[in-house]
């Protein structure tokens, strides 16, 4: 069984600061150069948990390509749809962490140039489900290979999941525009202010039912409050894990889905899936970025 995971790759400029920034002067941080984007930390995330995973993609016939490239690789996986361009720079983000906060600057380079015929080559027998990114969707000029994606996905006889990445583009596309998109989808992941923009809502549950309208299952992602699932007669909420020390909440989201789809996929029961997504989003916020920590082996 292979998962599919469509979406972005990216260099993390990571700067980990103790304290509130001093604009227009010095702020002391711990600043690192990572592997980044909300797709390969998942597909890293399924790797260490054991899923035999390939990566669709675009990342720039540059330096950073080629070390997103070997570092995913490295961790197990599979990278031969991810197409290397000329046109464009490998994406970038500086990520600002402070606790349990981060901000993005971003600059999504060659992630822009992901195309429809990109992901047909990965649909190959074998292939069991198709996760997207949402920031595939929500960026106009990847959009058609998202929504392809889907679709694609769909004909073959895949199950389909979206995570919807983040609320402020959500709000300028339209609850209604960015839910027809995902329409019909089997499991749609939403943190708490994604799905309060989609659907007018405020209790997390009351957020999960609703959105079972768009799609056969629903998880609500709550951080340190833990997550709900929602589908056709269930409703369950569980806590997350407890961690000593955040060192950085980066990638939380990313690896909670990783762990929900390895266990959904496997068989197991909504709460079990959500159990499952608390412990790998616990052993990410113990680390800088948003990649498998050393300690975290494959197949755990």
């Amino acid at each position: 069984m292979t998962i599919v995971v469509v979406g972005d790759v990216v260099t993390d400029i990571h700067a980990v600061h103790s304290g509130p920034i001093a604009v227009g002067s010095d702020t002391p941080a711990a600043i690192r150069v990572l592997g980044g984007g909300s797709a390969a930390n998942t597909a890293a995330w399924l790797a260490a948990a054991g899923a035999r995973v390939e990566l669709v993609a675009v990342v720039g016939r540059d330096r950073a390509g080629d070390d997103r490239i070997a570092e995913l690789t490295a961790a197990g996986v599979g990278c031969v749809h991810i197409r290397r361009t000329d046109d464009a720079r490998t994406g970038s983000i500086v990520v600002l962490a402070h606790g349990h906060e981060r901000s993005f600057l971003t600059d999504r380079g060659a992630n822009l140039l992901l195309v429809p015929s990109d992901v047909d080559p990965a649909l190959a027998p074998g292939a069991r489900h198709l996760h997207l990114s949402g920031y595939v969707l929500l960026d106009e000029a990847s959009r058609p290979a998202g929504v392809h994606a889907l679709a694609a996905a769909r004909e073959r006889g895949l199950s389909t999941s979206v995570d919807m990445a983040s609320a402020e583009p959500l709000r300028r596309a339209g609850p209604s525009t960015v839910l027809g998109w995902v329409r019909g989808v089997d499991l749609l992941f939403a943190n708490l202010d994604e799905a309060r923009v989609l659907v007018d809502e405020q209790d997390p549950l009351d957020l999960a039912r609703a959105l079972t309208a768009h799609a056969s299952h629903v998880v609500v992602k709550l951080g340190a409050e833990g997550s709900v699932w929602a589908s056709a007669g269930v409703a369950v909420q569980a806590p997350s894990v407890t961690v000593g020390t955040v060192v950085d909440v980066t990638g939380a989201g990313d690896a909670f889905a990783a762990g929900v789809l390895h266990a959904w996929l496997n068989g197991s029961e909504p709460m079990e899936c959500l159990v499952a997504g608390a412990q790998l989003g616990a052993a990410a916020v113990t680390a800088a970025g948003g990649r498998p920590p050393d300690n975290v082996s494959r197949g755990r």
